[in-house]
């Protein structure tokens, strides 16, 4: 025996596992595509008086159910749910006396948050070089990729092993059939502008968490003033992500499917897509060859 002082915990089941049996239904709801739920866990109790694993369930309008052990700690993570919802977040955060911070704090009561959803949806429109690169990247990025062309020899299965859907069908017929929502980002790479303006026609007004359209700003800016004058609202046409990406100065396919994948997760997350090293000191030289 080496003489230290050995800390007796009470074990998280005894929160965790009544908590699971009475929200397991709600919780695998939200994953198969219902109504996302936010779910709170107390990682390590710091100096409070909590239960390792407590958790409480914040549903979108407000609602809760169980509890971290305190008041002060659940009305804190409520406050937070809008936020956390709309980052689609999974992310440890720290309770301190001004709040809670993603910074680490000592002593601290540590809570794991995370909305539970299901998985979400990245529609490629245009299964060209672009289109495949997009495939590839989303599918590393853990979403459900859906490849849509009308084209057999592009909507190829054997072409595009990444995706979970490979559908060839003419643009506008598939995409009304497909189910478009909050959690869906739809890119539209397509080989030309005609193609496009038919499959943004399918996206508009539809809610989708993400909506882009790659192209100049010429050749996008008349696609947009030809829906603009056929009466399409001009908040939805705002909303459309185009010239698509971020300017990272891309000129291959795969460096073009990173700058719009980069795009996407960033609004997805809450990001603004300022450099890490503008927070920290002088700019640096870009890197040669």
């Amino acid at each position: 025996m080496c003489g230290a002082a050995i800390v007796a915990r009470s074990p998280p089941a005894r929160r965790t596992l009544p908590f699971m049996r009475d929200h397991t239904q709600r919780l695998l709801e939200a994953a198969s595509g219902g109504e996302p739920v936010l779910l709170a866990t107390v990682l390590e109790p710091g100096s409070a008086a909590l239960d390792q694993g407590a958790k409480l369930l914040v549903e979108p309008g407000g609602d809760r159910s169980g509890t971290l052990g305190d008041p002060w700690l659940d009305d804190l993570v409520a406050a937070r749910a809008a936020d956390a919802f709309r980052r689609h977040a999974a992310e440890t955060v720290y309770a301190g006396a001004e709040g809670l911070s993603e910074r680490v704090l000592p002593e601290a009561t540590s809570i794991y948050l995370e909305v539970v959803e299901s998985k979400p949806v990245f529609l490629v429109v245009g299964a060209g070089h672009i289109g495949r690169a997009l495939a590839k990247l989303a599918d590393f990025l853990d979403f459900h990729v859906a490849v849509l062309d009308d084209r057999e020899d592009f909507a190829d299965a054997e072409l595009l092993p990444e995706a979970d859907e490979v559908i060839c069908d003419d643009f506008e017929a598939a995409l009304e059939r497909f189910p478009i929502n909050a959690n869906t980002a739809i890119v539209m790479v397509t080989r030309g502008h005609k193609q496009d303006e038919l499959s943004l026609r399918r996206c508009l007004g539809r809610d989708a968490g993400y909506v882009g359209m790659i192209g100049s700003k010429r050749r996008t800016a008349a696609v947009l003033d030809h829906l603009r004058e056929e009466g399409f609202d001009p908040d939805e046409l705002a909303r459309v992500r185009t010239p698509i990406g971020l300017a990272i100065g891309a000129e291959t396919p795969e460096e073009i499917a990173i700058s719009i994948m980069a795009e996407v997760v960033m609004l997805r997350r809450g990001g603004d897509g300022t450099p890490m090293y503008h927070r920290r000191g002088p700019q640096r030289a870009p890197l040669s060859g």
